[in-house]
C-alpha cells in the first residue's frame, strides 16, 4: 500500500510547544524573548499596512482604469477592441551591411 506524505505538517501540540519554548529560550536567553516577539509584531503589523496599501492602490487604479476606458464602440479611430495602436514598432538596432559584418567577423 502507499502511504501518501501530508502537505502540511500537523500543527504543534502542548508538549511540542514547550520543546519549542525551550530551545528558544537556550538560545535567545529569557530576557530577549520578549523584545523579539515585539519586533516580530510591529514587523507583522508595517507588512499588514504594507499590504493594505498596495491594495487601496491597486483598487484606485482599476476604477479609475474603469472610469476611463470607452467600450460603448464610438471609439472616433474605430480601435476599440483594441486600445491605443498609434504606438509604431520603432526599430532600434544598428543598420550595417554584409561588408562590415564580414570585415567585424575576420580576424587580421
Amino acid at each position: 500500500m502507499v502511504e501518501i506524505a501530508p502537505l502540511f505538517a500537523p500543527i504543534p501540540g502542548g508538549p511540542e510547544l514547550l520543546i519549542i519554548l525551550f530551545i528558544a529560550i537556550l538560545l535567545f536567553g529569557a530576557n530577549k524573548i520578549p523584545k523579539l516577539a515585539r519586533s516580530t509584531g510591529e514587523a507583522m503589523g508595517e507588512f499588514q499596512k504594507g499590504r493594505e496599501k498596495v491594495e487601496t492602490e491597486l483598487e484606485e487604479m482599476r476604477e479609475g482604469f474603469d472610469e476611463d476606458a470607452d467600450f460603448d464602440g464610438d471609439d472616433e479611430f474605430g480601435d476599440e477592441d483594441f486600445g491605443d495602436t498609434d504606438d509604431e514598432f520603432v526599430d532600434t538596432e544598428p543598420v550595417t551591411s554584409e561588408d562590415e559584418t564580414e570585415a567585424d567577423t575576420e580576424p587580421n
